[in-house]
């Protein structure tokens, strides 16, 4: 096999690929899906935990306080 037909047939592998993603891609059966992915970035968060802000904010002021009396985390 010659080199030129063996990058005549890849470029034609190639080309089949790149035909069957496009119509995949642009399929009727595919548009729901890639509608829901397309609005995934403007869905909200429902499960923000507030306790773990508060956990949180707790944990900062009783560092400060230590700070505060010159205490050392143990």
């Amino acid at each position: 096999m010659d080199t030129g037909t063996f990058r005549g047939l890849i470029t034609l592998i190639l080309i089949f690929a790149f035909i069957g993603i496009a119509l995949w891609a642009y399929s009727k059966r595919r548009k729901p899906d890639f509608d829901e992915a397309a609005n995934l970035p403007f869905a909200d968060d429902d499960e923000q935990p507030t306790s773990d802000k508060h956990a949180s904010h707790e944990r900062d002021s009783e560092a400060h306080s230590r700070q505060d009396r010159g205490d050392k985390k143990l």
